[in-house]
């Protein structure tokens, strides 16, 4: 799920305030993924700032991007994320900080690409379960109520488990976005319905 050693030696080499920007960047971009000529702004912007080149930019954040798209499909928490990019010798500052966003953001992301892979897939199963946190976290209180959630997808001739886990309000939003989207299926599915006669009006 970590990104090449060489795309974390730029990340380690950035100023806090140089890769305060750049996370928020990567995160603007992951919420808001079709938003590509943006990205490319505020990369060519950053280099120019910083008196470096855009291409090698590019080339770290393409690989950076790897971090919280693996940390989605293994369902990592903000403290794991933070442990993996110690690992890779970002010190504690940066790599707290970096876990903060994640862990702000990760409930909206996992909606995200759960929505993106249903649109292309077909659900098979949901799961869910729920639970009482029992510890403090960046985002979570001790006694709040989430939910562990499970979907099986089919790709092709297989299934895949998507694994989320989100707050109550999350879950009824999802729920509710869930629910507007068979809505959309099933009016497109609908037969269209024509008249088996045409009417003539005569005009006196």
């Amino acid at each position: 799920m970590v990104p090449s050693e060489w795309a974390m030696f730029g990340f380690r080499s950035r100023l806090t305030n140089q890769f305060h920007r750049l996370i928020q960047i990567l995160f603007q971009f992951l919420l808001e993924p079709k938003e590509t000529d943006r990205l490319l702004q505020q990369l060519t912007e950053f280099a120019g700032d910083h008196g470096m080149s855009v291409g090698p930019l590019r080339n770290l954040m393409k690989s950076t991007l790897l971090v919280p798209q693996g940390a989605l499909k293994k369902n990592l928490t903000a403290e794991q994320i933070k442990e993996d990019l110690l690992t890779l010798g970002l010190n504690e500052d940066k790599a707290t900080h970096f876990s903060k966003q994640w862990g702000e953001h990760c409930a909206a992301l996992s909606r995200l690409a759960v929505a993106q892979t249903l649109a292309v897939n077909q659900l098979v199963d949901m799961e869910w379960k729920f639970g009482v946190t029992v510890g403090t976290s960046e985002v979570q209180k001790v006694g709040n109520i989430f939910l562990q959630l499970k979907l099986v997808v089919r790709k092709g001739s297989s299934t895949e488990n998507i694994y989320m886990e989100l707050t109550l309000p999350q879950f009824y939003n999802f729920l509710h976005e869930m629910e507007k989207a068979k809505l959309c299926t099933d009016v497109l599915q609908m037969p269209t319905v024509l008249p088996s006669t045409q009417q003539t009006v005569d005009v006196q």
